[in-house]
């Protein structure tokens, strides 16, 4: 286990989770918000395999999100590295939506990020049309900016939040 939080459990992806990985992945209402095209069945494969073998060897860290109890893929998470930054990522299965989860999986992520791999910013980018993002983000992290992404064909607005903010807001510390 990598962290947890009151009803989630992060651990590292392994091949066990591939079905569910693609039900992820393969389905359009999950990725075209973020947006990224759908991801066949071997695409799919050989994106988990790419996950796993960044864990091992990389910065970045993407894993796995199941809710306490349960050990089954409910969704991704983890760190980006982005240009000197980390990026908090998060992604949900479909059948996941509408629980608290992404709020949940976004604290969590923030937390482990400042207290465990001592990060002095972290980041976010979402596509503006990805709503329930934005609202998770608007609560938890300060909007910087939008910017016209011409990869993904959005915009995309950019979040920031600072350890030193966060201890003040969400701890009461001073760093």
């Amino acid at each position: 286990m990598i962290f947890q939080t009151n009803r989630l459990l992060i651990r590292k992806l392994t091949r066990t989770d591939k079905e569910l990985f693609f039900e992820l992945m393969g389905n359009p209402n999950v990725m075209n918000p973020i947006p990224r095209k759908t991801l066949s069945k071997p695409e799919s494969d050989k994106r988990l395999e790419e996950f796993i073998r960044l864990e091992a060897f990389e910065n970045n860290k993407i894993w796995c999100l199941t809710a306490k109890g349960n050990s089954d893929l409910i969704g991704v998470c983890g760190f980006v590295e982005s240009e000197g930054s980390f990026e908090m990522a998060y992604s949900l299965r479909e059948t996941c939506w509408k629980n608290g989860f992404g709020g949940e999986i976004a604290k969590g992520l923030i937390e482990y990020g400042f207290e465990k791999l001592n990060l002095d910013k972290i980041i976010a980018e979402v596509n503006i049309e990805n709503l329930y993002s934005l609202k998770i983000l608007d609560g938890l992290m300060t909007p910087m900016h939008d910017t016209i992404n011409t990869q993904d064909n959005c915009t995309d607005r950019y979040y920031e939040l600072l350890k030193e903010n966060w201890k003040k807001k969400h701890l009461g510390k001073s760093v």
